[in-house]
C-alpha cells in the first residue's frame, strides 16, 4: 500500500542498514541488519527502517530515493566524554594526567575568557565531530559562562543534539580559572535556564573532578542536581592512581573516590562518570543500582598511561557503558579509532570485545547510558534522524579487507580496526546533511 499523505518532508535512503535494539553482550538477537535496506525519514524523524523489498511499496512514485548501495547507514555516533576547549592541545606530551593538566590544559582553557576565541574553537570542534560521524556528545566547556554560550550557539546553528556544561572548579587550580562555590552554582543555574531543552540542547552540571571542588561546591552541585533532575551531571573519577590518592587525602572519610560523589547525591540517572578504571565492585554495584553510567576513554587512558578499563567486572555488575574519545587527552575525534583502542584495552585485560558490542556502545548503548533511548541511538520509529553513511571502500586496504569478510561481525571488525574519519561519507542531523566528504 502506497502512502497517500503529503510527503513533501519525506526523505528515503537505500543502503545496508544496521542498528541495535539490545546489548549484544547480553542478548543474542540484539541488532537489526538489512543488507539491502530502506530508511524513511520525515520532518527530521525516523519513519521506518527495513528491507527494501518490505518498504518499497510505501514509497510515493514521485519521491526520489537517495541511493547509497554499497555503503552502510547507521545511527550517528555518540561520544559521552569530550572537552571542546582542549581541541588545540590534542597530542601534547606529558608524564601523566596531573602534569598534563598543569602544563597544557589550564593555560589553554584560560583563553576561553575571550568569547570570539571560544566561538572559533567551538565551530572547528563541531565540524570535526561531524566529519568523524559523531552527531551527539557530552561536552566539557571551561569555567567561563561565555564558553558555554559559544558552544551551544554553534551547536544550535547546526541543529545538533548536544549536552554541555560550565566546569565547576574553586580550588587546586590557577587563579585565572577559579570560580567560587557560590558563583559557580549561580552561573550554572543561569546557564541551565538559558540553554537546557532549548532546541536540541541539554545541560550538564559539570564539576571537573572532586579534587578541584571544595566540599561546599560539591554540596551545592549536588543540591542543584536534585533541583534539576532532568539535567545531566558529568565528571571524572578514578582515572589515575595519583589522582585516586589525592582524592583519598582530600576526602579521608569517604570509602572510595566514587563514594565522594555518592555522598553528595551525584550518582543518579543522567550522571556520566569518565574513566572509572580504579573502582572496586562495590563502586560498580552502586553505579548500576543508581543508573549512573561510565564513559570508557581508551585512547586517553593509554596516552596518559592511566590504566586499562575492566570490561569484565563492569559487565558482571551490569554498569551502563559507553565509549568516549576524551579529546584532548584522547588522541582522535574518531569513534572508529576509539573502538580500535577499546578492543586492545579489553584484550590486555583478558576480555574479547566483539565489533557488534563496540558499535552498540557507540550508538544505542550510549543513548541508554544518557537516558535517551527513544530519542537517539537507533532507527526506531519516532527517533531523531541522526545518522551516518559509512564507506566500506574508503581506503584501498579497507576495501580489500571488507571484500573478504564472510560475516557481519568480520565486516564491522575490519571497519573498527582499519577505519577512521575517511570512512564517514556523510553525516546527517535531524534529517539534514551536515557533512559530506564529496564536498570537502
Amino acid at each position: 500500500m502506497r502512502m497517500t499523505t503529503d510527503h513533501s518532508g519525506m526523505q528515503v535512503y537505500r543502503a545496508s542498514l544496521l542498528h541495535f535494539i539490545q546489548d549484544p553482550a547480553f542478548h543474542e538477537q540484539a541488532y537489526r541488519w538489512h543488507e539491502d535496506g530502506l530508511l524513511l525519514i520525515a520532518d527530521g524523524k525516523i519513519v521506518a527502517a527495513d528491507d527494501y523489498e518490505v518498504l518499497k511499496q510505501r514509497i510515493p512514485p514521485d519521491l526520489q530515493i537517495r541511493d547509497f548501495r554499497g555503503k552502510l547507514i547507521m545511527p550517528g555516533f555518540i561520544d559521552t566524554h569530550i572537552h571542546y576547549p582542549q581541541t588545540d592541545i590534542i597530542g601534547s606530551p606529558a608524564e601523566g594526567l596531573l602534569p598534563w593538566l598543569e602544563t597544557y590544559t589550564f593555560p589553554t582553557e584560560k583563553q576561553f575568557s575571550d568569547p570570539l576565541h571560544a566561538i572559533e574553537v567551538a565551530n572547528f570542534f563541531l565540524d570535526e565531530l561531524l566529519r568523524c560521524g559523531t552527531t551527539t556528545a557530552m561536552v566539557y566547556c571551561t569555567v567561563h559562562p561565555a564558553s558555554v554560550d559559544a558552544f551551544f550557539a554553534a551547536s544550535e546553528a547546526r541543529d545538533l543534539r548536544m549536552v554541555a556544561g560550565k566546569v565547576l572548579m574553586d580550588r587546586h587550580c590557577p587563579d585565572f580559572l577559579q570560580d567560587t562555590a557560590e558563583s559557580g552554582i549561580r552561573d550554572t543555574e543561569a546557564l541551565i535556564q538559558r540553554w537546557h531543552k532549548r532546541g536540541r540542547a541539554l545541560y550538564a552540571i559539570t564539576p571537573r573532578f572532586a579534587p578541584t571542588s571544595s566540599l561546599e561546591q560539591m554540596h551545592l552541585a549536588g543540591e542543584l542536581a536534585r533541583a534539576y533532575p532532568d539535567t545531566y551531571l558529568q565528571t571524572h573519577v578514578a582515572e589515575n592512581t595519583d589522582e585516586v590518592a589525592w582524592a583519598r587525602a582530600l576526602f579521608p572519610s569517604a570509602r572510595s573516590y566514587m563514594d565522594v560523589y555518592d555522598h553528595y547525591g551525584m550518582l543518579r540517572p543522567r550522571s556520566m562518570f569518565a574513566h572509572c578504571i580504579w573502582l572496586d565492585d562495590l563502586d560498580r554495584r552502586r553505579m548500576a543500582d543508581t543508573g549512573a553510567a561510565v564513559a570508557v576513554c581508551p585512547t586517553s587512558n593509554l596516552f596518559l598511561g592511566s590504566g586499562l578499563f575492566n570490561f569484565e567486572r563492569a559487565d558482571a555488575m551490569q554498569v551502563p557503558l559507553s565509549l568516549a574519545t576524551d579529546v584532548g587527552g584522547g588522541t582522535s575525534f574518531s569513534m572508529l579509532h576509539t573502538m580500535n583502542e577499546a578492543y586492545k584495552v579489553a584484550r590486555m585485560s583478558g576480555t574479547h570485545l566483539p565489533a557488534l558490542r563496540m558499535f552498540y556502545l557507540a550508538t544505542l548503548g550510549a543513548a541508554r547510558s544518557m537516558q535517551l533511548e527513544g530519542t537517539l541511538g537507533s532507527f526506531s520509529s519516532g527517533n531523531e534522524a541522526d545518522f551516518i553513511v559509512l564507506d566500506l571502500q574508503a581506503t584501498p586496504l579497507l576495501a580489500r579487507r571488507t571484500a573478504r569478510a564472510d560475516s557481519l561481525e568480520e565486516l564491522l571488525f575490519a571497519l573498527a580496526i582499519l577505519g577512521d574519519d575517511r570512512a564517514v561519507a556523510a553525516t546527517y542531523a535531524a534529517g539534514r546533511c551536515v557533512h559530506s566528504r564529496d564536498e570537502e
